[in-house]
């Protein structure tokens, strides 16, 4: 993959990602429409920059093949994702919308779930379909 197609991958995911969460979280858990854009957008920025370092580290762990990768190889790339985006996000969470260590956990929680099975699906989507080749650099 190259660099101009991880940074294509990276804002798609994020993009996709905020679009379902922002409205989500605003609906379910009550906090204000501009706290969690400002959030969303904060962290969707350090996720691009963690989704790129991290896609580059697991290629060269997992191998270049993204397409044949089962389900279990998959596994492992979305839960080690998360777990790196966890160490900033927490923090981040309790800080900015000014809540407990306990309310982000839980918060972080839901995020958590969504994200592992969100994750999961679009990279299997995203590397059978490839679309950045497909709608940029037709071979």
């Amino acid at each position: 993959m190259t660099t101009i197609e991880r940074i294509y991958q990276a804002i798609f995911f994020e993009i996709i990602a905020l679009i379902i969460v922002v409205p989500t979280t605003v609906m379910v858990a009550g906090y204000a429409a501009t706290d969690m854009l400002v959030v969303g957008a904060g962290l969707s920025f350090f996720a691009v920059l963690w989704n790129y370092i991290y896609n580059i580290l697991f290629d060269k762990v997992a191998g270049l093949n993204r397409v044949k990768r089962h389900w279990g190889v998959r596994s492992i790339h979305a839960v080690g994702f998360e777990l790196g985006m966890i160490v900033i996000t927490l923090p981040a969470l309790a800080w900015y919308l000014a809540i407990t260590w306990r309310e982000a956990i839980f918060l972080e929680l839901g995020f958590l779930v969504f994200i592992l099975i969100y994750t999961f699906i679009f990279n299997w989507l995203y590397d059978t379909y490839q679309p950045y080749k497909k709608w940029c650099c037709k071979n």
